[in-house]
Formats: structure tokens, C-alpha cells, sequence
């Protein structure tokens, strides 16, 4: 998947969420290496993971006003896991990017999955906006 082709599929995800299209998300590109130090470091988790999300708004999640800092957080991507789970999906590398973008990106912007029924709510909301792409 070239830049250009990342940088529609995030522009098209926060367009879906309503989030202004000038807003700041950093994406790293990991081996699972990489991603299982930082899983480590920043959860106390040893071993690898799909994707790490670091929200830069921890307090708030409502989206800044127009001159705010308009920086959402950090997401990193094991390119490595993402190829194994496509795979195992049978669909392609470039399917599960987009799919492990748009949980990223929600987690930046409040949701989460740790109870039940946030899961639910998260993984119903990754659905609507992963059909867009179909």
C-alpha cells in the first residue's frame, strides 16, 4: 500500500467520523519487534500486538476548536502481524490496514474495549465504517 493510498483511506475514516480532515495523527509502520518493546514499555505486555494506540487528548475527547492543537495521538502498526492476520482472513494485507487503522483512530478518539459493552459499541461502529470501503 503506497502513501497516497494510506493517506485517503485515513482522510476517508475521519471524514466517516466527522473529524476535521487538518487533524494530526502520526502512523508508524512497525515490525513485531518494534511493537512488542513499545507493548511492553507502555502496557506491561511482552509480547507482539496488531496495534498500539497513544492518545495525545487523554482528558478530554471532544475535538479542539478551530485554532486548537489539533493533534489526536500516535498509532503504530505491526506490518508483520497485519500480513499473518490477513492471511488468516483470508482477505488482503492492505484490508487489515485499513481495519487496524480504524480501530486505531477510534481509539483516539475515546472509545475502547475493555468492558463488554464498550466492545460492542467499538467493534459495531469499525464495522460501519469498514463497509465504506467494500
Amino acid at each position: 500500500m503506497n502513501l497516497r493510498k494510506k493517506r485517503e483511506i485515513i482522510k476517508k475514516i475521519l471524514n466517516f467520523l466527522e473529524v476535521d480532515e487538518k487533524t494530526e495523527v502520526s502512523i508508524l509502520f512497525a515490525d513485531d519487534e518494534l511493537i512488542k518493546g513499545l507493548n511492553n514499555k507502555y502496557r506491561g505486555i511482552n509480547r507482539t500486538t496488531d496495534v498500539l494506540s497513544f492518545c495525545f487528548r487523554e482528558e478530554d475527547y471532544s475535538f479542539p476548536a478551530v485554532g486548537e492543537n489539533k493533534i489526536l495521538g500516535d498509532i503504530i502498526i505491526s506490518v508483520e502481524t497485519a500480513q499473518k492476520q490477513a492471511d488468516g482472513l483470508k482477505h488482503s494485507v492492505e484490508r487489515e490496514i485499513t481495519a487496524l487503522l480504524i480501530h486505531g483512530l477510534l481509539h483516539l478518539l475515546g472509545y475502547n474495549h475493555i468492558e463488554d459493552k464498550d466492545y460492542k459499541v467499538m467493534h459495531k461502529k469499525e464495522k460501519e465504517i469498514l463497509k465504506t470501503f467494500d
